[in-house]
């Protein structure tokens, strides 16, 4: 039997392996170990709560201002007795969070098989986002295992030379969250509020917009919000106090935004289906909006979800006061184009990630005695897809 052991410690993370963990444990020939380091705390048992995951192991690694250096050395000094212990015979790990590197490094350091899901994500600008395009580009170099979330995403990792035979692409885990998640009769008091309006929601947390770029940003927002009174915003913050500090500035007596701390998952996903228009720096929302057809107005310089905006519902809008300004306000006055970004967005799968890549897995677990089932993914194995037209 192989021991395969999941270590998360985000709410992003957790959102995404907590429906992976769910399936790996519903098969007899692997045993399912679940490592968590706490990085988010609370936001982490939030998530855990809902999916009804019981972690085997925690390392609440989280301290008051923490640092990168903080995390990566308590990561792995924590994780590597627990990894001579159990000795798995794979680690999983997810994304692009200091928790994915450190524990990938870790297992790397104890030749240990790294398998990487969402890999081949990249925007090769290392300062944007920072440090997570360094992250996920250092996972991929000690990975065994690449599942690839799209097949941009695979491509990228056959273009630096990774083994094709090691990369499938099986969708975004994330989709698969959605399925635990939406409810069709779902009531809250925020749609309430914004009954008789639009439903605009905001989240802002990326390291290298805190300071000057959040200011400039949420001012941004501000105004477009105060020229179109029918707009209702909900802003999501962050736990870092720097986030919410910056928000209670900017948004001041402003009565169009609610700002709420730390949304359940189960509630945003299900605000996220019914609003107008997201704006965002996040990186797993530009996928799940996409996914219901609502238009994501991107606070960054670069994305890493370049299909969302080939198909038209992502789109970069910076983090300059007055390009977010125009970004807003356009998408607000100009029907057309808001029609035109209500496009849902297929290519980050069917939400059978967490099926697939547990299938891989078992596959795996058998040493080839059969063919992989053609079901496992949409143009099986990658190594096949290298010989496309």
């Amino acid at each position: 039997m192989k021991k395969v052991m999941l270590v998360f410690g985000t709410r992003p993370e957790a959102i995404k392996m907590c429906p992976l963990v769910i399936e790996l444990r519903k098969r007899p020939e692997v045993s399912t170990l679940v490592c968590v380091t706490g990085q988010h705390h609370h936001l982490l048992r939030q998530v855990l709560d809902f999916f009804q995951i019981q972690p085997d192991y925690r390392l609440e690694i989280m301290k008051d201002r923490q640092t990168l250096s903080d995390i990566t050395t308590a990561v792995i000094t924590g994780l590597q007795p627990i990894l001579m212990k159990e000795a798995p015979d794979l680690i999983l790990v997810h994304g692009d969070t200091s928790t994915a590197f450190s524990a990938a490094l870790a297992a790397f350091y104890l030749k240990i098989p790294v398998g990487h899901i969402e890999a081949g994500l990249r925007t090769h600008d290392l300062e944007s986002p920072f440090p997570e395009e360094f992250n996920r580009q250092a996972i991929d170099l000690v990975s065994r295992y690449y599942f690839a979330p799209t097949k941009y995403a695979a491509d990228q990792l056959l273009l630096e030379g990774k083994d094709p035979a090691s990369i499938f692409m099986t969708g975004n885990t994330g989709i698969d969250a959605l399925r635990y998640t939406y409810q069709e009769n779902f009531r809250h008091p925020e749609l309430d509020w914004a009954s008789r309006g639009k439903l605009v929601l905001v989240t802002a947390h990326r390291r290298e917009n805190i300071g000057m770029p959040l200011h400039r940003m949420f001012r941004a927002i501000r105004r477009v919000l105060e020229e179109h009174p029918c707009c209702r915003a909900v802003l999501s913050v962050h736990a870092n106090p720097e986030v919410s500090n910056t928000a209670a500035e900017e948004f001041a007596d402003c009565e169009q935004i609610h700002i709420l701390e730390a949304v359940d998952v189960m509630v945003w996903h299900n605000l996220e289906a019914r609003c107008y228009v997201c704006l965002t720096d996040s990186g797993g929302i530009q996928e799940e909006c996409s996914y219901w057809g609502r238009p994501v107005l991107v606070m960054r310089k670069h994305t890493e979800r370049i299909e969302g905006i080939q198909s038209g519902s992502i789109r970069l809008i910076g983090t300059e006061e007055e390009s977010v300004y125009q970004g807003f306000s356009e998408i607000l006055d100009h029907q057309d184009v808001y029609d035109r970004m209500c496009r849902k967005c297929a290519a980050y799968g069917n939400g059978r990630a967490s099926e697939f890549i547990a299938d891989m897995i078992c596959y795996e677990e058998k040493q080839g005695e059969e063919d992989l089932p053609t079901h496992v993914f949409p143009g099986s194995r990658l190594w096949g897809c290298a010989r496309r037209d």
